[in-house]
């Protein structure tokens, strides 16, 4: 078990490593000139910029990487954890809220390491390419915040959890499975209202032939919004983005400052067209019905690898401890799914394709789109020559001449 854990953590690391090194060759390659495809797209200073960014970010992922590899190396092959749990059980016992309460801590802890790397990022990187607008002060309490919101949501399902495989049997998994769905679900109507307002402020859209515009849209496509709201993100960053959140009558069209500023009215309501094609072509709820799926998946792995010895012992543990159980399972379930993230990400682009298109039809034209689409490349400098190794495996949403030539084809066939 050591040896293949080892070879997981390796062949992970491996891959990421050679993925980031090929993307970076191939942003090199295009470095001395603009691809002709890509003339009309953005201006000469704006391209090497983007260029330079994009390496920026391949130099720090790289480190980071190697550094988050060498820690769970450690972690898993130290005996810290076997140490650091009975520690933990002499000095606050058995029951099951000291078990939450270590795993509480431990996650707690294990995000201290990750903190430099947050912090360069945010206050080095993304200062020097002119996207920071934060305030170290900002920075922490948004740290702060959230172990807030973690140990008061957290904390309780995990005590749930632990408590439902003491009191349900064998099929526990069962039933543990349909709270944390149900939590999942509760967490989609709440957040909006109670958790993302402690972090940005959300006004409304200012009366005016914008906000005319859009209600027209919603009006038009049958998405019937409570409200249009705009969220200040230019406090935190000069990245951009447009959403929608909750159910029915709880649903609300959220703008980023930054986006309003940046496209035209045209450019909005195509942009808030495509995410109306994401509610219209139902792929909210098929995205529930496949994480419902793969978390019964994961808690039926669960159950059975609580009784095996073999992921236990390893590691320095007994078989049978679900808070050791759901430790381990956390720490070496990315080690798996990794292998599977292109697949979730050629869904995820594929739903992308279709809600252009859905876009484009409202619309009656492919220019407010393409425009939109170019914009917010520009402006957040993204990456417009990727590797198609790499945008296969980590995109979730096309490239932009990826978008441009389905728009195209979309067109020609209407």
């Amino acid at each position: 078990m050591i040896v293949l854990v080892s070879l997981l953590i390796f062949f992970k690391w491996a891959t990421q490593l050679w993925l980031e090194r090929l993307n970076a060759q191939r942003v090199r390659q295009h470095s001395s000139h603009i691809p002709d495809a890509l003339k009309s797209v953005v201006d000469e200073p704006t391209y090497r910029k983007s260029i330079d960014y994009t390496l920026a970010k391949n130099k720090l992922h790289q480190l980071e990487l190697t550094y988050d590899a060498l820690i769970l190396s450690a972690l898993l092959f130290s005996g810290f954890l076997p140490w650091i749990y009975g520690a933990f059980q002499n000095q606050f016992g058995h029951s099951i809220w000291a078990g939450a309460a270590f795993l509480f801590a431990l996650g707690v802890v294990l995000a201290i390491p990750s903190l430099p790397f947050g912090w360069y990022s945010q206050f080095r990187l993304e200062q020097r390419f002119g996207f920071n607008t934060t305030t170290p002060k900002l920075w922490i309490l948004d740290r702060l915040k959230g172990l807030v919101l973690a140990l008061v949501v957290g904390y309780p399902l995990l005590i749930l959890i632990l408590k439902l495989v003491g009191s349900m049997g064998p099929h526990w998994w069962i039933w543990a499975w349909a709270c944390v769905f149900f939590f999942q679900l509760l967490m989609l109507v709440l957040a909006p209202v109670l958790i993302m307002p402690l972090f940005n402020k959300f006004t409304p859209l200012t009366p005016g032939p914008l906000r005319d515009r859009l209600l027209a849209l919603g009006e038009r496509t049958g998405f019937h919004a409570k409200s249009i709201q705009v969220m200040d993100g230019s406090k935190r960053s000069r990245h951009s983005n447009a959403f929608f959140t909750g159910f029915n009558r709880f649903r609300k069209i959220v703008l980023f400052d930054t986006l309003i500023e940046q496209l035209t009215p045209p450019e909005l309501e195509a942009v808030l067209a495509h995410e109306i094609g994401h509610y219209k072509k139902g792929h909210i709820p098929k995205m529930l019905i496949w994480s419902a799926i793969t978390l019964l998946g994961g808690f039926v792995v669960l159950s059975v690898l609580l009784q095996q010895e073999w992921f236990f012992a390893p590691f320095g543990f007994h078989a049978g401890d679900m808070t050791i159980a759901l430790l381990l399972f956390t720490l070496l379930g990315g080690l798996i799914t990794f292998w599977f993230t292109p697949l979730a990400h050629w869904w995820s682009r594929k739903y992308e394709y279709e809600a252009d298109a859905y876009a484009a039809g409202i619309m009656g034209e492919i220019e407010s789109m393409t425009g939109a689409l170019r914009k917010l490349n520009e402006k957040n400098l993204s990456n417009l020559t990727p590797h198609p190794f790499y945008s296969g495996f980590y995109y979730s949403h096309p490239t932009l001449l990826e978008r441009e030539q389905s728009l195209r084809v979309h067109k020609s066939r209407t």
